[in-house]
């Protein structure tokens, strides 16, 4: 039976009423938006980027979000050498956003001179420059959300450039909790690196000069960008650490080089516990393991069981 033009009208105005005080309990916090998936694999930000080539993953870098009482910090994601704000970053945004972080992530360090896909290859640059990048970003980050200080997970690279942001370019007191994934604190010995590069340093040669890849030849435990970041003790007495290490890892070599001890930090391997994750340096990204024990780091007052799955290498998905 159609309705009159009265009942019309008290219809519309009872559904705009509704509207309203649905609006009210969302924004008032009594009612959550529809979780976003979360995918555990390392590739999982791969068909964002090329869908939207240098967007943001759903989630990432809402620039009108304010953090809640529970968790008062924004969360800064730093990628690795290759990585970028989507592509390295599939499986943390969703988790961390449906957590009810404020989530961000840039990418630092890419080749700007060239074309997409080329400009979603980051961690290309000088780590000192990825760090200037990265200060301009958190700055960003801080005056939008309104707070005095953000957490950062960082995973590879990105494990070591938040570290000379928070030491030489005005970050000491900004950070939290610092939470890495296969951390670089000593770089790596893999294939000699530890002898051709001081050899080619030797002759002369500067990062700057390396062609493609000039963060590549900063990852000598010897580097002067290393030597700059450990220098007066790898960790600031003011920010909680947290290192999650895996014992496959083929690029921190030996993996253990990523642990240094310290009297604010947490060292984790994946496989104590757990042998059967297979998670290796690029894989520890997308580990379900492993993301459960960086949730707990951040939010250390609500502590969650952290699972064991038979994970695989490269990609960190359950099989």
């Amino acid at each position: 039976m159609p309705l009159t033009k009265p009942a019309f009208r008290r219809a519309a105005l009872s559904a705009l009423l509704a509207a309203v005080l649905a609006g009210s309990f969302l924004a008032a916090g009594n009612l959550r938006a529809e979780p976003l998936p979360v995918t555990f694999n390392f590739f999982a930000g791969i068909p964002a980027e090329l869908a939207h080539p240098g967007g943001s993953l759903p989630g990432s870098n809402d620039f009108a979000c304010k953090p809640s009482s529970r968790h008062p910090r924004p969360v800064v994601l730093a990628h690795g050498t290759g990585g970028s704000q989507q592509t390295n970053w599939g499986t943390y945004v969703p988790l961390l956003k449906n957590e009810g972080y404020c989530v961000f992530a840039l990418t630092y360090g890419a080749p700007t001179y060239l074309p997409w896909p080329g400009s979603a290859i980051g961690g290309m640059g000088t780590m000192e420059d990825s760090a200037k990048q990265f200060k301009t970003f958190v700055d960003k980050v801080l005056r939008a959300t309104g707070a005095s200080k953000f957490d950062v997970v960082g995973h590879s690279q990105g494990t070591v450039v938040p570290a000379y942001y928070a030491k030489y370019l005005g970050g000491r007191n900004k950070i939290g909790k610092y939470v890495s994934l296969a951390p670089a604190w000593n770089g790596t010995t893999l294939a000699g690196t530890d002898l051709l590069l001081p050899f080619w340093r030797g002759l002369g040669v500067s990062a700057e000069q390396v062609p493609v890849c000039h963060a590549c030849f900063q990852l000598d435990p010897q580097s002067p960008f290393l030597r700059k970041v450990r220098a007066g003790g790898y960790y600031l007495p003011n920010v909680e650490y947290t290192n999650i290490a895996t014992r496959h890892d083929e690029l921190i070599v030996p993996y253990w080089l990523g642990l240094p001890p310290g009297r604010n930090t947490r060292n984790i391997v994946v496989q104590d516990g757990c042998p059967v994750d297979y998670t290796e340096h690029a894989g520890v990204a997308g580990s379900r393991r492993a993301a459960y024990f960086v949730l707990n780091a951040l939010d250390p007052q609500h502590p969650r069981p952290v699972p064991c799955d038979r994970a695989a290498p490269f990609t960190g998905a359950a099989f």
